[in-house]
């Protein structure tokens, strides 16, 4: 069994799977905001759930930038210098704990369903904030693995500010003081893939992918924003930069889950 864990800015879930990516039963819990907390938590939880079973690896996604089994930063969460894999070792006996930054990994899940493999895909969650995952030849690009695409200073409304600041499910609430779920709105959704378009144009250029796909809670909506998106990336981009196929994530709010397992078998298949 593969054990894995999305740890989102509000809430945390954690599946096992089967080495045949079959997934079991799926536990919700809201994640804690102290560090300390949320290990005593999650452990009880695996230990409980999983402390039975034969379990080949644990896969844990965190919300920030990761180094080395440390959340260096997780903004959303306000956690730093957090050493995960150290704490939550040993949780399943001599289960290997594999940490890893959950934007990459639901780049990683979505990459896999794409046929055929495009070389290059930048995977973007627009959740709680923004994360962003850049898959190379089907795996998570080792020198672009500690990116944060939420974190890029782009102008917006005559001001420089982080592009999650203005584009993320949260931002987009405090602008609208609704949720994306109750915004039926043309206008708005016009205005919210303007918002998203801003990072789009600034690191197309610079990555330039075959393939952008969009997960997260503003990922469900794609069909609400995503024709508008595209006709703002093709008018706004250099004529001689190609825009990338815009796709919505084929599991907007379970592609961590589903990066956590293929990450896993791919630690298993280069042991």
């Amino acid at each position: 069994m593969l054990v894995t864990v999305d740890t989102g800015g509000t809430k945390t879930l954690v599946a096992g799977f089967g080495r045949d990516g079959q997934i079991g039963r799926t536990i919700k819990f809201p994640t804690p905001r102290k560090q300390d907390d949320y290990v005593t938590l999650l452990r009880e939880i695996l230990q409980e759930n999983y402390g039975h079973e034969k379990v080949e690896a644990i896969v844990v996604a965190l919300p920030g930038i990761v180094n080395n089994g440390i959340a260096v930063w997780c903004n959303n969460l306000g956690w730093k210098n957090f050493g995960a894999e150290k704490a939550l070792a040993g949780v399943l006996g001599d289960a290997p704990v594999l940490i890893e930054n959950d934007a990459n990994l639901a780049g990683l899940a979505e990459t896999r369903t794409l046929k055929p493999s495009p070389v290059s895909v930048l995977y973007v969650t627009v959740s709680t904030g923004i994360g962003t995952g850049i898959i190379t030849n089907g795996r998570i690009d080792p020198g672009l693995r500690k990116s944060e695409g939420g974190r890029m200073l782009v102008e917006f409304d005559g001001v420089v500010r982080e592009w999650e600041s203005f584009a993320s499910g949260k931002a987009i609430y405090a602008t609208y003081e609704k949720y994306a779920r109750d915004i039926t709105s043309k206008r708005t959704w016009h205005q919210i893939a303007d918002r998203i378009s801003r990072g789009f144009l600034a690191v197309v250029p610079l990555l330039q992918p075959d393939v952008i796909v969009i997960g997260g809670s503003i990922g469900t909506y794609f069909d609400r924003y995503g024709e508008h998106l595209e006709e703002i990336l093709r008018e706004k981009l250099p004529a001689h930069i190609p825009c990338p196929r815009l796709r919505q994530a084929k599991h907007p709010e379970t592609a961590v889950i589903y990066g956590c397992y293929y990450y896993a078998l791919d630690f298993l298949s280069d042991k």
